[in-house]
């Protein structure tokens, strides 16, 4: 099926003016006049500069569903309904692991289920990749294949649309009821699955010199690489608050007289008083430590907890690092350093 970006943007205008189908937000990344280095964040603001076919936006959409800070008690959740566009492969397979942690049957975690309840996601295919993407070497792509309830894929002035779900089904029938939605014909198809090919093949290129070790090599590097590697890193926890897989959390009993009151925040096992006990004890007091933890969680850890590796290649960590640490290349120094054992 295909739409023109025009009858999109209205229809979504109109979707939440009317609250159709009990829609009240539509959040979607935009560029605004501000940002001119061609950098996205989600909006709610419909006139601003919309861009579906780029890359990732700035923060992960994990933000949305596992807030940066958020009070947690029952009954109270907002009752929005989102519409959010533009959201990448990268981050869709991040919200499948975090499904996996926090969704399974030992534990829900009610703030998160209630935004993915509450949640329509539209995926949009990436037409361009930043200086810090790297999906190709962790098993992705820059374009979803599952987890998603619609996904765009930008072609001419408009958009070929792909059904994941139920829900994305659903949506569509509404859209029909306003919209003009024509079938998609092959010459449609063919050029989608070139402009696939095309930035898949940038990544390629792009990543070239990278690769990321297994986690048992990774286990095996002594300590004396993790102090040179780390040796940069100043701790400030900004790699694993914009990660779109970290979810360790701080709980804050904020309870004021007789009104209970529990909030959540986001915690970093980079920071230095983590994991810290009463006694003033902590399993790793040294920076190089609490760094080396975070490459093992990712590759090793959450592969044995979850079936999937951490990292979804999104490069956000690299991009936010102050000391301009680049993940990838600290992975791949790992690998060669394990290899020379």
């Amino acid at each position: 099926m295909f739409i023109k970006s025009e009858d999109l943007f209205a229809f979504l205008r109109i979707a939440v003016q009317k609250k159709q189908d009990g829609i009240t937000n539509v959040i979607l990344p935009i560029s605004p006049p501000s940002f001119s280095n061609g950098k996205l964040y989600f909006s709610q603001n419909l006139n601003e500069q919309i861009v579906l076919n780029s890359y990732r936006t700035i923060d992960p959409v994990k933000v949305l569903f596992y807030q940066t800070r958020e009070r947690l008690t029952p009954g109270e959740f907002s009752q929005q309904k989102n519409v959010i566009l533009g959201v990448k492969a990268c981050d869709l397979a991040a919200l499948q692991l975090l499904d996996r942690a926090l969704l399974q049957q030992d534990f829900i975690d009610p703030a998160y289920k209630h935004w993915r309840e509450n949640s329509i996601i539209v995926a949009t295919d990436c037409g361009e990749i930043s200086k810090t993407c790297h999906c190709n070497l962790v098993g992705g792509a820059p374009f979803a294949e599952s987890g998603f309830d619609l996904n765009l894929s930008a072609v001419d002035e408009g958009f070929y649309i792909q059904i994941g779900s139920d829900k994305g089904d659903a949506l569509l029938q509404t859209m029909r009821k306003s919209t003009k939605i024509i079938p998609a014909n092959e010459k449609i198809k063919k050029r989608v699955a070139e402009q696939r090919r095309q930035v898949q093949q940038q990544l390629k290129t792009h990543n070239a010199d990278f690769s990321h070790g297994e986690p048992e090599q990774l286990r095996s590097v002594n300590h004396d690489f993790w102090e040179e590697v780390s040796s940069a890193c100043m701790g400030c926890g900004a790699c694993t608050n914009i990660c779109p897989t970290c979810y360790c959390l701080i709980l804050n009993d904020e309870t004021e007289g007789k009104e209970f009151i529990k909030v959540r925040s986001y915690d970093s096992c980079q920071w230095n008083g983590y994991a810290t006990v009463a006694g003033g004890g902590t399993p790793r007091p040294k920076m190089s430590q609490r760094f080396r933890n975070r490459y093992l969680c990712k590759f090793d850890i959450m592969k044995n907890d979850f079936g999937v590796i951490g990292c979804t290649g999104c490069g956000r960590c690299s991009e936010a690092c102050a000391a301009e640490i680049d993940f990838r290349r600290a992975a791949h120094a790992a690998e060669s350093a394990a290899a020379a054992v």
